[in-house]
């Protein structure tokens, strides 16, 4: 069986796939976990035992006292709630001396959230439905080269004259187009001080560091954030993320050759879920999309927001295998299903009088699609202390196979609870290399 020392996780629905629970169980093996994209609009759940932690920037192997947890260049890092994040972590005492910062990550600042939300208000009825955190207006001052890198953190000065030249635009944008009173300079580099003389001596080159770690064997597992269908390029836009959050941005938000990231893994629900606006063509606005609201507690990790719910869709599975070129799929909260009388798979959608087996470009066809189901007998048993596929319900197994047939991907990996020990790796997985032993 080949051994891998890298592997891309990445989700591949609309985001909040489970992917902070598999991180977790494969980073209990992993010398490096990078984030390589997003920002504190990510939320990650870890339950370990009796312990929960919600995760926003800090990578999700944080609680693991021998891991190297790096914060990659293709992220926006806002360093006041790193620092709430960091803080909050020490006090249920996890050691954070581990987190690493690489100097070409940008910075999301105040008056980025600002923007975002006067963006949102502008738009009214066609909002994004965004987090709020100022994620897309980071992105795009990153864009037009006047961002703010992690690298001025580790100096003052070098911050305060890096501010100083860009403050007097946002300040002018701020109150011209949105009415805000917009900052002073002196001000914000005292409420900065504090994160900077925290955060500035985590700075290093991050490209450096994994490169090191790659060529010495060391296990790195590169972590994704939301989902293939809110990528920048490849999603539901203008309904999407403001970065790629395809398995191939591990490398370039990480600064590593793509030949050294050896597989990727889908994360997937045994159903579907959505935040925010845009298409969902398997959404269930009835009793079924309420059960699994509520059994599978769908409430954002970052908004609280609750999540809309839906059957599994084979169409966006495909297509997110298609785009990341997955390897392995993760499947979370198949515990979720028990109970149903049935459960459904779309394996196309109508549109009009076509049926379609590909995922449209146009999100004004998407808008008009509707899921072609097929059906599968449900399961009674309570799955969530099983710990082998055989052990499983036949109908949860062959619900299982129909999944992985549809997608055309091998399953890898089945999560049957929120517990890291919950977990099931299939047969002559991929994954046996990783974690060092056969289930």
């Amino acid at each position: 069986m080949e051994k891998i020392n890298s592997l891309a996780v990445v989700g591949a629905q609309w985001g909040d796939e489970g992917k902070g629970k598999v991180i977790d169980y494969l980073a209990s093996r992993a010398d490096v976990v990078a984030r390589f994209q997003g920002g504190n609009n990510a939320g990650h759940t870890v339950v370990y035992g009796a312990n929960i932690f919600k995760l926003h920037h800090v990578p999700s192997g944080i609680i693991n006292a021998g891991t190297l947890c790096l914060l990659g260049n293709g992220m926006v890092v806002d360093p006041l709630v790193l620092v709430e994040e960091l803080t909050e972590l020490e006090k249920r005492g996890i050691d954070t001396s581990n987190l690493r910062i690489s100097g070409k990550a940008h910075l999301n600042m105040v008056y980025h959230k600002d923007l975002d939300e006067e963006n949102e208000k502008l738009l009214g009825e066609k909002k994004i439905g965004t987090t709020g955190r100022g994620i897309g207006p980071a992105y795009a001052d990153k864009i037009m080269r006047r961002g703010i890198r992690a690298i001025e953190m580790i100096d003052l000065e070098r911050f305060r004259e890096r501010l100083a030249g860009i403050l007097p635009l946002q300040n002018r944008i701020l109150k011209e187009i949105y009415g805000h009173a917009g900052y002073d300079l002196g001000r914000l580099i005292e409420l900065y001080r504090p994160a900077i003389e925290k955060l500035g001596p985590m700075v290093t080159d991050g490209s450096q560091v994994l490169f090191e770690c790659l060529n010495a064997g060391k296990k790195v597992l590169f972590e994704g954030a939301q989902g293939a269908l809110l990528d920048i390029d490849h999603g539901t836009y203008p309904y999407v993320t403001s970065s790629s959050t395809v398995a191939a941005a591990a490398a370039t938000g990480n600064g590593v050759g793509p030949q050294l990231v050896r597989q990727s893994l889908g994360v997937i629900k045994s159903y579907t879920t959505r935040v925010g606006e845009g298409p969902f063509p398997t959404e269930d606005h009835f009793e079924a999309g309420e059960q699994l609201r509520e059994r599978g507690n769908e409430f954002g990790t970052t908004t609280g927001r609750p999540r809309r719910c839906g059957w599994f869709d084979s169409v966006i599975a495909r297509y997110a295998a298609m785009i990341n070129g997955l390897t392995g799929l993760a499947v979370t909260k198949l515990d979720v299903l028990s109970g149903m009388d049935t459960v459904n798979i779309a394996v196309a959608y109508r549109c009009g009088e076509v049926e379609i087996k590909n995922f449209p470009q146009s999100i004004e066809e998407l808008k008009e699609c509707t899921p072609v189901y097929e059906t599968f007998p449900g399961w009674d048993e309570d799955i969530s202390r099983v710990r082998s596929l055989k052990d499983l319900p036949a109908a949860a197994r062959h619900f299982l196979n129909a999944m992985e047939e549809s997608v055309g991907v091998k399953i890898e990996l089945v999560s049957v609870g929120p517990d890291r020990s919950q977990t099931i790796i299939g047969q002559n997985s991929i994954l046996e290399s990783w974690i060092g032993h056969n289930q």
